[in-house]
């Protein structure tokens, strides 16, 4: 084609048939749409990380993002940190399996690889990573969050006929990975799997361990000197395998915003950067050997600009310690929200992880967790498994992801959203950087204020349903089938567990044991931890002798865990409890006055405000009288009454039938649909105890209502 007709072609519009706008005469033609209210008031969205989400984005502003030249497999690896994405390798499917017992695990992972499971993730349970053996342990802490792994004979059953060449392993050992990495190197060399055909990561994250709990097993000097140790035999000997992990899952599951889990994942990395070189590693042999790992979240476009930007700044930290560029590539774990994910209308949890994979997938992932749907009720069953493993085929095979290189690329939202996310997570590294670096910050409790802040600000959008959580705040069905739940029953898993270790320990030498447990107190080296897994040492046992004549364990504020929905869910399960207990559900009549036209926007709010704290709603047609309306709320023994009907009309009506209601029964609560302004103390004086409406705090609202009638303490 001759240059002059390309350049006809290029300038020609898309369809000739439209002349084509700017963006001027295209918010020109929206702000006469808002008849009057401001565009920014009403288009332009505020999120928690303070961006605004414009409605629409135009190449302007993009032009001048240093990053937007980029091309995958290439620095700062905004699009990806490989040349071909998943095209070449697919992203992990990554399911956890959070059994408490290593047959347990074995047997979903043999039940599960054939169906698509390629890396076996296993939770370790609060015991395991706190450093303890079972019997040593509360029984609460037995079970808890995952595996109870204590010896090589639980090793051996939870790698029994799995085959370790073709399955990647992902286990977060908390504060120190050594104990746990001993007893599976040894179990897999016995199964003639040697250490250096393992593949995945079997690592330690001691500042994520003290931002969960508070406080670790050890100092954190030795905790860093037992990973610099288990990093660099896994230089030698397991090469495949990444020593070193990087979780925000805390951070994200106690409320933080995207910034805010991106930065604490910067400042964490960088510690580690820093704590390894101090131990004779160089950056080019500690940056390989990371695991990062994040929750996503429910808001799509953010999540997948947070993944992308995630990538750029780990480049450019890496490049600041002279890193070459294999070691600037992350290499990134990513799960769906455990914060959003609800226990009533559980099924729309497969909603929620859907987006939210789908979110991780086009943000560049390399390997993957989607929510069990019944997550928030306990384990899962081979259904809920089955259900969360066939997204990730769906997703792969259906939705054809994995032929898709940086699918979001070029789009001027998404790249615009990248940097305005990396710039505010790097606004908030540079402030724990400022602190001293991760682990003082968490000693002076900034990013556990910075965080608790915006889990109160989320919390109170939740309470007011400025945030709509389908099936809990918004749209409840009350008449729901909760499902199954399978919790663990820890005291008769301890009892067992200890069976299982007092077992262990009268079968090995005893000399030998304690003698191996001496030299490793001495030499704190894997070959030492090694041995003493082969004299038979437990875990407790290896973690008490790695700890030997250590100096103080450091102790903070913990980041508490929670979940969006856990309010309305308490108000749900106070509402349960009580009609359990008395075998009717606390009710609410609706004196809906006038016919349907008038009263119905109202009753239909009225109705889905008090669903939401699990109080039954009285509904029908309207009244015409007060006498009739009156005379309904009291044969219908509710103990609650709200009016519905509108500000015009309300004058006439509310002092008349408060006072037909609460001269026979003075007792009953009687709430007004509405807030009109000018005449709230009349009605207060006319005894309206409670105003709903739109702005109104509903949580508040409703957790008053039930302890003042009896159905809460």
């Amino acid at each position: 084609m001759p240059p002059e007709t390309q350049e006809t072609a290029q300038r020609a519009p898309l369809f000739d048939m439209f002349a084509p706008a700017t963006y001027e005469e295209w918010r020109a033609a929206a702000e006469k749409t808002l008849k009057g209210v401001p565009f920014e008031k009403r288009l332009v969205t505020k999120t928690y990380e303070q961006i605004l989400l414009q409605p629409i984005y135009n190449a302007a502003d993009i032009a001048e993002l240093p990053h937007i030249n980029s091309l995958p497999g290439f620095a700062p690896f905004v699009r990806d940190t490989r040349v071909l994405g998943p095209v070449l390798e697919r992203w992990q499917v990554a399911q956890e399996l959070p059994y408490p017992t290593a047959a347990e695990v074995n047997q979903a992972a043999q039940a599960d690889v054939p169906r698509g499971l390629t890396t076996l993730n296993v939770p370790l349970d609060q015991a395991t990573l706190h450093g303890l053996d079972p019997d040593a342990a509360a029984p609460a802490q037995v079970g808890a969050g995952g595996l109870s792994l204590a010896t090589l004979a639980d090793a051996r059953r939870l790698f029994a006929q799995l085959d370790l060449t073709n399955l990647a392993l992902l286990v977060n050992a908390g504060a120190q990975a050594a104990p746990v990495a001993a007893l599976l190197v040894t179990a897999a060399e016995e199964q003639g799997i040697s250490s250096n055909q393992l593949q995945g990561c079997l690592g330690a994250d001691p500042l994520g361990a003290l931002a969960a709990n508070g406080t670790l097993p050890a100092s954190l000097d030795r905790c860093y000197d037992v990973l610099a140790e288990w990093t660099q035999w896994a230089i030698t000997h397991a090469p495949k395998l990444r020593t070193i992990v990087v979780s925000t899952h805390v951070y994200h599951n106690s409320g933080a915003h995207a910034a805010q889990e991106l930065g604490c994942a910067l400042a964490t990395g960088v510690a580690y950067l820093r704590a390894m070189q101090a131990r004779g590693l160089s950056v080019n042999e500690v940056a390989p050997r990371m695991q990062f790992a994040c929750s996503v979240g429910s808001q799509f476009f953010l999540e997948v600009a947070r993944l992308r930007a995630a990538r750029m700044l780990w480049a450019r930290v890496v490049a600041a310690f002279d890193g070459d560029e294999t070691a600037q590539q992350m290499q990134l774990h990513a799960r769906t929200s455990a914060w959003t994910k609800t226990r009533y209308d559980v099924y729309n949890n497969m909603l929620r992880a859907t987006g939210e994979a789908m979110a991780a997938v086009m943000g560049g992932a390399h390997s993957i967790h989607i929510s069990h749907f019944d997550e928030p009720w306990g384990l899962p069953d081979e259904f809920s498994r089955r259900i969360a493993r066939n997204l990730h085929v769906i997703l792969q095979e259906e939705c054809n992801f994995f032929r898709l290189i940086d699918p979001p690329g070029g789009s001027w939202a998404v790249e615009k959203l990248t940097d305005e996310i990396a710039a505010k997570a790097w606004a908030f590294f540079q402030e724990i950087e400022r602190q001293g670096g991760m682990a003082a910050a968490l000693q002076a409790g900034m990013p556990q204020a910075a965080i608790a802040a915006t889990r109160s600000e989320r919390f109170a959008a939740i309470a007011q349903r400025r945030e709509v959580i389908v099936g809990v705040n918004m749209y409840p069905n009350l008449n729901e089938k909760l499902p199954e739940v399978r919790q663990i029953d820890h005291v008769q898993l301890h009892a067992a567990r200890a069976v299982d270790l007092r077992h262990a320990r009268e079968t090995r030498t005893e000399e030998a044991c304690r003698a191996a447990l001496l030299e490793l107190a001495q030499q704190r080296t894997m070959a030492a931890t090694l041995a003493a897994v082969a004299a038979g040492a437990t875990l407790g046992e290896l973690s008490c002798a790695l700890a030997a004549a250590d100096s103080a364990a450091p102790q903070i504020t913990p980041l508490p865990a929670h979940r969006a929905a856990e309010q309305f869910e308490a108000l749900r399960a106070a509402a349960d409890a009580y009609t359990a207990r008395t075998g009717r559900r606390p009710a609410v009549f609706l004196a809906n006055m006038g016919p349907i036209s008038q009263h119905k926007a109202r009753a239909d709010f009225a109705t889905g405000f008090f669903a939401a704290g699990g109080f039954a709603v009285l509904g029908n047609d309207g009244f015409a009288t007060i006498e009739d309306a009156a005379a309904a709320a009291l044969a219908s023994g509710a103990e609650i009454v709200a009016i519905c009907s509108t500000d015009e009309t309300y004058p006439d009506i509310v002092p008349a039938l408060t006072h037909a209601i609460k001269s026979q029964r003075p007792e009953v609560t009687v709430v007004l649909a509405g807030y009109p302004t000018d005449l709230i103390d009349m009605y207060r004086a006319a005894g309206i105890d409670e105003f709903i409406h739109l702005r109104a705090n509903c949580y508040e609202t409703l957790a008053r209502l039930q302890r003042l009638k009896g159905v809460a303490a």
